[in-house]
């Protein structure tokens, strides 16, 4: 009898943190010095590199970060950050519904290019952040076991001659132009 045994203690997802777009910081656009936070909870957080600049007219980072959800995760949230002369400041922040990349009718690794609205402390429109998320699946673990016991004499075919190790012929019917022979 072969088991299948799942483990969902814990689900890990990847997420590439691709770019944002009309960052503002007190109402100047932010093009670089920028980095995202990807945070469930406290202490379960991943941290972009600063974006230098090379992007252009809006931040690039293109990195993936990798984190652990627990079954029970709803959301998890991205926060743009700039670093200035006076500390890093958070630029706006997006929560990600763990729905939008799991447990619909695509498979767990199915590759989800998303979009969000960034809000700033005061809950207004600060930007975009565009990113991609796939459930990383684990694989699978089986465990085997079989025994068979069955009647020496038992078989099945067409005795032939005599032999010590058994002397029995098994046919399979073949079709030739729509005739058995």
């Amino acid at each position: 009898m072969a088991k299948y045994y799942n483990n969902y203690s814990s689900r890990t997802v990847e997420m590439t943190v691709l770019s944002g777009e009309d960052l503002r910081l007190a109402s100047k656009s932010r093009k670089s010095n920028a980095f995202v936070i990807v945070r469930y909870g406290v202490n379960n957080f991943r941290t972009t590199e600063t974006d230098g600049g090379e992007g252009g007219s809006y931040p690039k980072w293109n990195e993936k970060l990798v984190l652990d959800l627990p079954p029970h995760a709803e959301a998890v949230t991205l926060e743009v950050h700039c670093k200035t002369a006076f500390g890093d400041k958070i630029v706006g922040t997006a929560s990600v519904p763990v729905s939008d990349f799991a447990g619909s009718y695509m498979p767990d690794s199915y590759l989800h290019f998303l979009s969000y609205r960034l809000r700033d402390s005061r809950g207004q429109r600060n930007g975009i952040i565009n990113i991609s998320v796939r459930m990383k699946v684990p694989a699978p673990e089986y465990s085997c076991s079989a025994s068979v016991s069955a009647p020496e004499q038992m078989a099945v075919g067409v005795p032939v001659g005599k032999s010590n190790f058994g002397s029995i012929v098994t046919g399979v019917p073949v079709l030739y132009n729509n005739r058995n022979f």
